[in-house]
């Protein structure tokens, strides 16, 4: 259903050019330090899941979880290739309408109950059901009809031929069993869960820790790795205290970490730091239902007023590029022709008096029919990155006339209550991206509702139908032209000042061994990370 995707050769060369100092250092492995079980690892993130079931989470954290519990049927290799996951093969037919899957046999849920494909039809429907809370739903509404041709083989067929098809199928597939009985949108289980994965859940001390433990009887051999801790930790300074004194082993680090407390020989015998291109982007987005915002003038003004480079240098210390639309640098998708928007105090002016915003108070702030010019940014606490994109844009927007306040919201308070609300003038956030294009989810008028990924309420008829046509379209080249056109657009219209695209700075302490880089990154292999006998520090 869908061709090999093709990534420019590019990303595979930066990510072994960053320098010795980006990848793990040379080990001199002793027949002791041979690949053994034991030991377990506490990763740190700034915020908690929301839900563990992965057809409803939306956040990055939740996504770490379930990437650990539970399993798709297709996934990414470390070379950036669709492989089997759960589906050991599959053919596509000649007109690219139909999928049949092939299952792995010997795949058992985490309570013993054999997977079958029941289980890959039943999370089909509730990918549709309308009163299921996901954001995903788009990537299945093609589909025409899932049918169980045995318990190991199903037949995939769409209306129309759909481009993303495939990797669509890397959604984690959900037990029937467990959650045919019960609100879908409630059930424990999404406290709970059930998978098929690598790592059994066993604990949730919420805003605390979550707590996975190895799966003995994962399909593809048990991980090395006895335990996973996941602490909350919502302050990227303490994480890193925390790393250094020994009670976290994972982490990403900020830039002014990677760059300025990590060059020590002291720290650096200790922990092994990796730096690699990151199909992540951040953005100042508008809440395009307040008035205030529906001008595209408005947006293009803010987006002259706002110094990217002091944004790059100051916040990212240099470890990243301007992000000009929705797709990164590194993506066949990029459209390096778009319009720019250079630091312009004079030009950011000179649009908002065209438009009748003027300083008729002399008090430096502009106003326009008796209101001022201000907003207010919302972002999540414990990013200090984003606080300090909110300060700057604030200090940029105070020369043109614009007050901003900012607002710091914890991060599941921001998400459910602010995000899904729409309750947000302006808002900072990221998106990780799919190696995939298609971004239909985020821009596609259809997805503004609550719980969809269009919470800023971007509507363009143009854009739309070129989001369905690049569903449609399978060569590569002919996608491009699409995909250049939806970038455009969205660089001229501005319902997003793209902001950065930064490198992925993680951290490992250095008593985890088989940590290789790869274009996917490095966390493509986690189950093959294992400590030493002899360096093990955690015994059951």
């Amino acid at each position: 259903m869908l061709k090999k995707i093709k990534i420019f050769k590019t990303i595979f060369l930066l990510l072994f050019l960053f320098g010795c100092n980006q990848r793990e250092k040379e080990k001199k492995i002793n027949f002791e330090d041979k690949p053994c079980y034991g030991d377990m690892i506490v990763d740190a993130s700034i915020g908690d899941a929301s839900y563990l079931n992965p057809v409803l989470a939306t956040d990055a954290s939740s996504g770490t979880i379930n990437d650990l519990i539970y399993n798709g049927l297709v996934k990414y290799d470390k070379d950036l290739n669709l492989v089997g996951d759960l589906a050991k093969s599959w053919k596509v037919s000649e007109d690219r309408l139909i999928i049949t899957f092939y299952l792995h046999e010997n795949v058992m849920w985490h309570d013993g109950v054999p997977f079958t494909a029941n289980d890959v039809k039943f999370t089909y429907e509730q990918l549709i059901n309308p009163k299921v809370k996901t954001p995903y739903s788009s990537k299945f509404e093609e589909v025409s009809e899932v049918e169980i041709i045995d318990k190991y083989t199903l037949r995939i067929t769409y209306r129309e031929p759909f481009s993303p098809g495939l990797s669509s199928w890397g959604m984690g597939i959900i037990p029937r069993h467990i959650f045919q009985k019960g609100d879908f949108n409630t059930h424990p289980a999404n406290q709970c869960p059930i998978g098929t994965g690598p790592y059994i859940f066993k604990e949730w001390k919420r805003d605390e820790k979550i707590v996975l433990e190895a799966n003995h009887e994962y399909f593809k051999g048990k991980p090395y790795i006895n335990k996973y801790v996941y602490r909350i930790i919502p302050d990227q300074a303490v994480e890193f205290l925390e790393l250094k004194s020994g009670n976290v082993d994972m982490m990403s680090l900020t830039p002014h970490q990677y760059q300025n407390e990590t060059n020590s020989s002291l720290f650096q015998e200790k922990f092994n730091r990796f730096r690699y291109p990151n199909f992540v982007y951040t953005y100042l987005g508008y809440n395009l239902l307040n008035p205030l915002f529906k001008d595209k003038r408005i947006r293009q003004a803010i987006a002259y007023a706002i110094n990217k480079e002091e944004i790059i240098q100051g916040v990212l210390l240099g470890l990243g590029k301007p992000a000009t639309g929705p797709f990164p640098p590194l993506s066949w998708a990029y459209n390096p022709a778009v319009k720019q928007y250079p630091y312009d105090i004079d030009k950011a002016k000179k649009i908002l008096n065209e438009i009748g915003w003027k300083d008729t108070n002399n008090d430096g702030i502009l106003d326009k029919n008796g209101k001022k010019f201000e907003f207010t940014i919302t972002t999540n606490q414990g990013n200090k990155m984003r606080a300090l994109c909110a300060e700057i844009i604030q200090a940029n927007l105070s020369k043109i006339g614009i007050k901003i306040k900012i607002h710091i919201i914890e991060w599941s308070s921001f998400i459910h209550q602010y995000i899904d609300k729409k309750k947000f003038e302006a808002i900072i956030l990221g998106w990780s991206l799919s190696l995939d294009p298609d971004c239909y989810s985020i821009w596609h008028s259809s997805q503004m509702k609550e719980d969809k990924y269009n919470f800023i309420s971007y509507k363009n008829e143009e854009v739309d139908k070129l989001l369905v046509k690049g569903r449609r379209v399978f060569d590569q080249e002919k996608r491009k032209e699409i995909y250049y056109r939806i970038h455009a657009i969205l660089a001229e219209e501005q319902p997003y000042t793209f902001l950065y695209v930064g490198d992925a700075l993680p951290v490992v302490h250095n008593r985890f061994y088989g940590i290789k880089i790869a274009p996917s990154g490095i966390g493509y292999n986690f189950i093959k990370w294992y400590v030493p006998k002899s360096l093990q520090k955690y015994t059951p």
